[in-house]
């Protein structure tokens, strides 16, 4: 779970030095832009690295059932499907950025450099797919520290491109999207030549790269992980588009509460995904009890470091997001959203445990129908309903968060009952 959290904590910097350094040298409009643009670029990764999840329980399945030969064809397979998905997010995020920034509802001082953000992170979306393929394969294989190798040579070219084409000469919303491009890309070239030099237990043949029988199961357990993370993204990019109606300065305090948020909200990722290749790899060893151990242990892990964020963020939320930027009205906007989301700290580790569990049995169609009654029963609800109010508050659109959170614990709850009873008895 370290190694993950690591490379985690780094991949998040990605957008976090572009708003960090845009917010220091280059314009308010621009930090709405990079805020705006990052909200849809996040989404898209986000339903990217949670499809390829996929890859890395059917790995940790076959190594767990000792069936290292089929790994090959495995990996093929999913090779021609991520790169047909890389060429049509290529084309909308390209082609229509534009109509994406006008969907966000960017602010018109900010429209325009929302979309150069789109578009110019939007060419380097091969990398972006690369990258989080690579990296769930070598988690499947058990290694997690080589994608963290990955990940920390790509920011350090990422914070050294941001300050030469955003500091130094000026490119603002342009030199920070670059800058994220040209660090996937290089990260991308390391992670192949590791991944050539590395000693693996079963043979690539050429013939692997297509559509085979594979495929079918790749899809059956990635498509629901990436509908279920395409909409929850989806709710948040939503809200953005909520507060974006309430002005610039709203506009850019959410952008800055969302990166706090996505560092915060990494522990838990954490333990989702690693707990999804640990509970695969004892499911197929026929170890069911030591899966549900790590759950639990997983669970009171996270919980500890999130009473101690939960505390940080609700008292001090301020200066952590004059991190970011020095405008004292995009500060107070940030803490007040801060402030509603700080339960869910304490929320989330029992979720996301709850969901690494069934990703690990292959049970992801419950994990997107859960996400989905979540998203559409509580959050969106909500968080329109306090964003259409008279005197509308950040702090009260950031409770659906916890709201939402507190829900999908219930019934997840509820399911796993019905789940143990009907496939693990």
């Amino acid at each position: 779970m370290l190694p993950v959290l690591g490379a985690l904590v780094l991949q998040a910097m990605y957008g976090a030095v572009d708003l960090l350094v845009v917010g220091r040298y280059g314009s308010t409009a621009g930090l709405s832009g990079v805020s705006t643009g990052s909200q849809i670029l996040n989404l898209i990764t986000f339903m990217v690295s949670g499809s390829a999840m996929s890859i890395t329980v059917l790995i940790s399945r076959y190594l767990g059932e000792k069936r290292d030969s089929e790994l090959g064809s495995l990996i093929g397979a999913a090779t021609v499907i991520f790169v047909l998905i890389s060429t049509a997010l290529f084309v909308l995020l390209v082609f229509f950025a534009e109509p994406l920034a006008t969907l966000m509802q960017a602010p018109a001082e900010a429209k325009q450099l929302t979309a150069d953000y789109i578009r110019i992170c939007g060419a380097g979306i091969f990398f972006i797919v690369a990258y989080n393929v690579i990296a769930a394969i070598y988690r499947g294989l058990g290694d997690s520290n080589s994608p963290l190798l990955f990940v920390g040579v790509a920011c350090a070219i990422n914070v050294v491109g941001d300050l030469l084409f955003v500091a130094v000469l000026g490119m603002n919303v342009a030199g920070a999207a670059l800058a994220t491009v040209l660090a996937q890309a290089l990260s991308v070239l390391f992670s192949l030549a590791m991944l050539r030099k590395k000693q693996l237990s079963f043979r690539f043949r050429r013939s692997d790269f297509c559509l085979n029988e594979q495929s079918a199961r790749i899809l059956k357990i990635g498509f629901p992980l990436a509908l279920q993370e395409l909409l929850t993204q989806s709710s948040f990019v939503a809200i953005c588009a909520f507060v974006n109606r309430l002005g610039l300065d709203a506009s850019s305090g959410y952008g800055v509460a969302s990166k706090l948020i996505g560092f915060i909200m990494l522990v838990p990722s954490a333990l989702m995904q690693s707990l999804a290749s640990f509970v695969s790899m004892n499911v197929g060893a026929g170890d069911e009890k030591r899966a549900e151990r790590a759950a639990v242990t997983g669970v009171w892990i996270c919980e500890l470091v999130g009473i101690a964020v939960f505390f940080l963020v609700l008292r001090h939320g301020d200066l952590l997001s004059a991190v970011f930027t020095a405008d004292s009205a995009v500060i107070a906007k940030s803490f007040a959203y801060l402030k509603g989301f700080a339960p869910e700290v304490l929320l989330t580790p029992v979720l996301f445990a709850f969901i690494g569990y069934y990703n690990g049995h292959e049970a992801t169609l419950w994990s997107m129908e859960q996400g989905l009654l979540q998203v559409f029963l509580v959050r969106l609800p909500f968080s329109f309903f306090m964003s259409i109010q008279p005197e509308a508050s950040l702090q009260h659109i950031g409770y659906a968060a916890p709201l939402a959170t507190a829900f999908g614990i219930f019934i997840n709850t509820v399911y796993l009952f019905r789940y143990r009873k009907k496939h693990l008895q």
